[in-house]
Order: structure tokens, then sequence, then C-alpha cells
């Protein structure tokens, strides 16, 4: 289940999804939506149980805490201590300060509630700023996982990168920029597990892989950008990785009954 090593030097530039997937994203997102209602008493039937460890989870780009509703839900349904990250909506530097001061302070704030390290769960963007706060606290963070977010590239292979400077006031070939997305691209010295979907309309698909390692690992799924917050096979998956225990290196398993949620189970 070995990825190919990923080139982290130099922000990759890779085309941004195609017209079709953008399109239909708002329709697939819906279809995930519908799935995830359906499935919800199975998921929680058969995912691990939580140890009751603090998750803060970050919403995606322009959305708010609204949008992570269900996440949050079903991991305090299954025992964990689930957080908002009660910065609004996410616009970048405008929400989570020039240095991302704001959200560190968030974190600490959870950690020193709570007396244990925090697991953060980051959704497009919200993962983004997840692995820099695992670079700028490592000693609150248990692990990291990303949920289509695309901090292994250049932000311009993506489909929203012209609101994304609009929104947030930032440029994305600017010094700042382009400074956060060296700090980023490095694999953090957490374990950190990267969700991503092929069908993805909203950002390239590959600029959200992680090099592989002992402690690093990329799970596909089937689906849209916009509904992996709601995805059966995430939710089953972010409660997978979130059961580990401290220093636990057991790989995600897709087989048995789980191999038709995950592409190229078969090879796991």
């Amino acid at each position: 289940m070995a990825t190919a090593a990923l080139n982290m030097t130099q922000p990759r530039r890779i085309q941004p999804p195609s017209a079709l997937l953008a399109l239909t994203e708002l329709p697939r997102a819906i279809a995930e939506w519908g799935s995830m209602a359906v499935s919800m008493g199975t998921l929680i039937a058969t995912a691990p149980r939580g140890d009751g460890h603090p998750v803060l989870v970050l919403p995606g780009f322009m959305t708010s805490d609204t949008s992570t509703r269900v996440l949050r839900r079903f991991l305090r349904t299954l025992g964990y201590d689930a957080h908002t990250w009660n910065l609004g909506r996410n616009l970048g530097p405008r929400a989570i300060g020039q240095q991302g001061e704001k959200l560190v302070e968030r974190l600490r704030e959870v950690h020193e509630a709570t007396g244990q390290k925090v697991s953060l769960v980051g959704w497009s963007l919200g993962g983004v700023m997840a692995r820099l706060l695992a670079r700028r606290a490592p000693d609150h963070v248990r692990q990291v996982i990303t949920l289509g977010s695309p901090f292994n590239g250049s932000p311009k292979s993506s489909n929203v990168w012209r609101l994304y400077e609009y929104m947030s006031g930032t440029a994305v070939d600017g010094q700042h920029t382009q400074g956060m997305i060296a700090e980023i691209a490095a694999p953090p010295s957490v374990p950190s597990t990267a969700i991503y979907t092929k069908g993805d309309g909203v950002v390239a698909w590959e600029t959200c892989q992680e090099v592989e390692s002992d402690t690093a690992e990329n799970i596909e799924v089937h689906g849209s950008h916009c509904g992996l917050g709601v995805n059966p096979a995430v939710l089953y998956a972010v409660a997978d990785r979130l059961a580990r225990k401290p220093g636990e290196q057991r790989r995600f398993d897709r087989r048995g009954f789980k191999s038709w949620m995950y592409p190229g189970a078969g090879n796991a």
C-alpha cells in the first residue's frame, strides 16, 4: 500500500479539477448527505469506540462550525470530546490571525481545559490549518486527520484560488502564503492521515496526499469535496484513526465488509 514519494521541496503545479467535477459537486454532496442519513445507525454500531480524548474539528474555506456539526455529533456519540473551532467562518488569515495565533490559542484552550493532547480533524482549508497547528504546537497535538486538504502543492491547483485571495485578502503567490505552504508541506512530527477523493471538484486530489511513512498514511474514498464531512466512508475512517492508542502504528484496514467503500482495498 506504499505510495510513490511526493516532491515536497517545491509547490507542485497541477491542473485544477475538471469543469465536470466542479459542476457536479453539489448534487454529489447531496447524495452523500442522503447516504449518511441511511447508514448512520450502522456506522455507530460498527465504528470503534472512542477513549474520550479531545478532538478539535476545523471547518473548510468559507464555512463555519455549522458545517462540521454532523461529524462532531458522530464523534461525540462514539465517546470523543469533540470541540468547535469558535473562529467564525474560515476566511484564512482573517479568521486565524496572520500567523495563526488565534487558532493556536484555541488549541491551547482545549488542551488546558482537558489536560490531554488534542486530535485535529480538518476539512479542506481546515486540514491545512491543522497541519500548521501540529507544526506550531506539537506538544498539544495527538494526531492530524485531513479531509480533502491541499497541503502538498500550489494553491492554484484549485478552482477557488481567486475566491480565496478575495475573501482572505491574501495573495497565494505572496511571501506569507508561500512560507506557510513550505511549513505545512513538511510531514508533521505527530501521526497524520490524509483522506482524499479522486472525485474532488474543488482541489486537485494529488495535492491532498501525504508522504507515507510509519506514522503517515493516505486513505482514498469515493465522493465529492463538499460531501467529505458527511461521507460514511470518511466518518468510519476518521473514527478508526482516532481510536488508535498513542504510539500505535496500526494501518487502516480496508478489507472485508469495508472493501467496497475504499478504492484499492484489494491491494491493502
